[in-house]
């Protein structure tokens, strides 16, 4: 029999390589700009069209290349910065592995300008499939200019695989501030389709995170200083009230290399413990500065993953760093030792708990109930085992009732009756389900509820709302409530007729983070259906030309702001549509929340609405809008 195995064509180990290193467009512009950095640039220019996919240009005033290293440079293993195996712990560039452009020239086509300062003419080197196909001198500047086109044409099913354009653009603008803030002594600048996105001058950390992530942060950022003879961390954080509910603005470098590492990101959120909600995180931009010889940066094929030598001694500094920063500004919280008066003169403080009391405290059943183990799920036995006989009837509905309920009306005041509530739930009953609601509940337990229209409702913790029935009462979450109101309007709104929209009389304009700008162009078509009129208006803003007739005037962009970074909390869950998650986010965000005081005519209102739903039990994420507390239940509870 003939051997088998081969050796594969070098276009093909390239494209096996590419797919390790180059799995995006972004992927490119991080190998690409990094090489920029690596060649001493002072000016780095990014240019790209169609998200990435039809150019990715890189233009920098380094020191170039010499014709044979402009053509030793798409070879695979081919690198400047490694001679023997103790560089490879020695790593102070960016780029040392020499696959970056041997997989770019493998899955694009690539045209190479490059210059020394001391030659007389450039080389111009044109790359297609691994293959050389056009090497000549050249008249250009002194630096290198690549350009990268038609990712992927030769691979045309990873091609396929990659996002809309919105999303693709702004996995670049992320790898792009990645190396804009590793760099502030460098000048960048991003052009997309034509329009500059970024135009970032030469200066301080601090100027170019306030240039990247926006002026907001001016007089928000604490600066973070620590030096030692193991290492040193310099940089910046966000003040407890610049913390978001999402991710985004947090940022690590070691070594001027940007990495991702949920144990140092621990330390920090151990940091600003009790200063912030724990379901938020703050803005960081620290950098930690040590010997080459305790990181190995090669554990990952992007490089963005790494390995300490001792990962404990790194998390203590900067736990201990940031809280030394905080606490040095005054930002921490000041605690209080001195007592009231009024207290010190209370009977448990000024007179001693003496052992009798002790021993009676110990003796009581609240004492142990609490000391003993798994007593919170403990019943106490009763004498009379009966009590609990109809326990069932709690969770099934009751067949018999359905002969005698009591029938609902009217509850918006209005003094017209409208349907009554005995149809509705019948209708309730025909209806189809919402289209992308991924909850299913069974109506037979709504069956038989009814709402009496006589009863008041009444507020309870201005959080819920106590509403008598027929069978007993329930008690409605007045946010989820809402939540579940607001959903099925919006989702009605964009499978059908668009919402009604109210020009606004003096158009907000928005100024976004070049990430959220790209963000909102991609949600516009969908907000256009909920009533919002956003239009474009120069690089990163936007006009506010119209809003639905709920949203109050000059609330505005706080809505559109919130609506953003709610949605960037639902970016990282697949199940949802991009529609879904707006409309999740935006019922979120205009829901009553808890510690509004409601009228009576408002909460019969939001009763009314709640029972017009089609899945008025639960809201879009499940959660349960009301609670039934039946006669027998509260019976029991009596021990009636």
């Amino acid at each position: 029999m003939p051997d088998i195995i081969q050796l594969l064509p070098d276009n093909i180990a390239n494209q096996i390589a590419a797919g390790e290193v180059i799995q995006r467009p972004a992927s490119a512009v991080k190998e690409l700009l990094e090489n920029a950095v690596d060649a001493g640039a002072t000016e780095i220019k990014l240019i790209i069209s169609d998200a990435g996919k039809a150019l990715i240009q890189v233009i920098d005033n380094g020191k170039g290349m010499s014709e044979t290293d402009a053509r030793m440079c798409f070879e695979r293993h081919a690198t400047s910065k490694i001679r023997n195996i103790d560089d490879l712990f020695q790593i102070r560039t960016m780029g040392f592995r020499g696959e970056a452009l041997a997989s770019v020239a493998a899955v694009a086509q690539v045209e190479l300008k490059t210059k020394r300062a001391e030659d007389e003419t450039g080389t111009y080197i044109e790359v297609e499939n691994s293959v050389v196909i056009r090497q000549e001198p050249v008249a250009t500047v002194n630096g290198t200019s690549i350009a990268m086109k038609n990712l992927f044409f030769n691979v045309p099913a990873r091609r396929n695989f990659l996002k809309s354009n919105a999303a693709e653009t702004r996995h670049i603008v992320e790898e792009f501030i990645r190396v804009a803030l590793s760099f502030p002594n460098i000048f960048f600048s991003l052009t997309t389709n034509g329009q500059e996105v970024f135009h970032l001058e030469k200066g301080s950390l601090k100027q170019r995170i306030v240039q990247v992530l926006g002026n907001h942060y001016n007089a928000r950022l604490v600066n973070v200083q620590e030096k030692t003879d193991y290492l040193n961390i310099y940089g910046f954080v966000g003040k407890p009230d610049t913390a978001k509910k999402t991710r985004g603005d947090q940022y690590f470098f070691v070594n001027n290399r940007f990495i991702r590492s949920g144990y140092l990101h621990h330390a920090v959120m151990n940091a600003f413990q009790e200063m912030i909600a724990a379901d938020s995180f703050p803005l960081y931009v620290l950098f930690i500065d040590l010997d080459p010889a305790q990181v190995d940066i090669n554990v990952h094929p992007t490089k963005q993953e790494i390995k300490f030598e001792d990962e404990k001694i790194v998390y203590a500094f900067v736990q201990a760093a940031v809280k030394h920063a905080l606490a040095q500004f005054s930002v921490t919280p000041t605690l209080e030792f001195d007592l009231d008066p009024s207290i010190q003169q209370l009977d448990a403080v000024s007179k001693p708990f003496t052992e009798q009391q002790q021993a009676a405290a110990r003796d009581s059943s609240l004492y142990k109930n609490f000391t003993q183990k798994h007593q919170s799920h403990f019943i106490q036995p009763a004498d009379n085992k009966s009590e609990l006989k109809h326990w069932k009837d709690f969770f099934e509905p009751s067949g018999q009732q359905t002969e005698n309920r009591q029938t609902g009306g009217d509850l918006t005041g209005t003094g017209q009756r409208e349907e009554k509530f005995e149809s509705l739930l019948d209708k309730l009953k025909k209806e189809e389900p919402v289209q992308d609601f991924s909850y299913t509940v069974p109506r037979s337990s709504l069956n038989a509820l009814t709402i009496d229209e006589d009863a008041v409702c009444s507020q309870l913790h201005n959080t819920y709302i106590v509403v008598p029935s027929n069978r007993g009462f329930i008690l409605v979450h007045q946010q989820l409530a809402h939540e579940r109101i607001l959903y099925e309007r919006f989702m009605s709104a964009t499978l059908g007729k668009a919402m009604a929209a109210q020009s606004s009389l003096f158009p907000v304009t928005l100024q976004l983070a070049a990430q959220d700008a790209v963000l909102l162009t991609e949600l516009v078509p969908d907000l256009q259906q909920l009533g919002y009129i956003i239009e474009p208006f120069g690089s990163n803003a936007f006009v506010i030309q119209g809003t639905p007739a709920d949203v109050e005037p000059g609330n505005e962009k706080v809505v559109i702001e919130n609506l953003l970074e709610q949605f960037k909390h639902f970016s990282s869950d697949l199940k949802y549509s991009r529609r879904e998650k707006v409309i999740r986010s935006l019922a979120w965000q205009q829901a009553i929340k808890p510690g509004r005081m409601l009228a009576v005519q408002e909460m019969r209102s939001l009763i009314t609405e709640l029972f017009n739903c089609r899945q008025p039990n639960i809201t879009a994420s499940g959660n349960p809008t009301y609670i039934e507390f039946k006669k027998d239940y509260l019976e029991q509870l009596f021990k009636r």
